[in-house]
């Protein structure tokens, strides 16, 4: 075999070697990287990408003909926290974007820690998982609003939060959807409710 040939042989083996490499070690740093946060790489197509359709509350007539429903559609009591659903209703319809931390796209985690800070002026850990050491952890019959909702991925780690509101309805960052109502009843999330959190 010609020497120049089989340079050519040698350099093309070297440089598949080194893409195979390349792209298992981009991979494992990802898969680490994003196993820290909310997803693992594998499952965020499979697990955490929820296609679904935003709730919408329907307010009674009487609520309406009296003025008692606020801007998200929800009847509002005496009691209820209005600072609360007005800095949910600034962010409603922002994008979905792992890693985001503003209007222009935001994550679950980040989107909740947006509100607490603003609503509660308390900084909660960036992580979903590691959002629960800032909480003691109730059921969901304890439930009330502004808790933080959980929700596992199916190894069944923390991979979502959200602030819970009133009637079972909850606001968080959907992966399909963006800053959205859910209710916690419906098909994936009442199958994934971990726990209630309450700072």
């Amino acid at each position: 075999m010609p020497a120049r040939k089989f340079r050519y042989l040698l350099f093309l083996a070297a440089a598949a070697a080194f893409l195979t490499t390349s792209c298992n070690t981009v991979k494992h740093f990802l898969s680490k990287d994003l196993e820290e946060e909310d997803f693992s790489v594998g499952e965020l197509y499979v697990d955490e990408y929820v296609k679904e359709v935003p709730f919408v509350p329907t307010p009674s007539a009487e609520a309406k003909e009296r003025g008692r429903v606020n801007a998200l559609g929800i009847e509002i009591a005496d009691g209820d926290n209005q600072q609360l659903y007005q800095a949910i209703q600034a962010w409603m319809g922002t994008p979905y974007l792992y890693g985001g931390t503003d209007k222009n796209g935001v994550d679950c985690s980040a989107f909740v820690g947006n509100i607490y800070l603003e609503v509660y002026q308390k900084r909660l850990h960036r992580v979903a998982n590691d959002i629960q050491q800032d909480v003691t952890l109730i059921s969901k019959s304890e439930l009330q609003e502004g808790d933080i909702v959980f929700f596992t991925n199916s190894k069944g780690r923390v991979s979502h939060v959200g602030i819970y509101l009133k009637d079972g309805m909850f606001a968080h960052s959907s992966t399909s959807r963006g800053v959205i109502i859910s209710k916690l009843d419906d098909g994936y999330w009442s199958k994934h409710f971990y726990k209630g959190g309450r700072p």
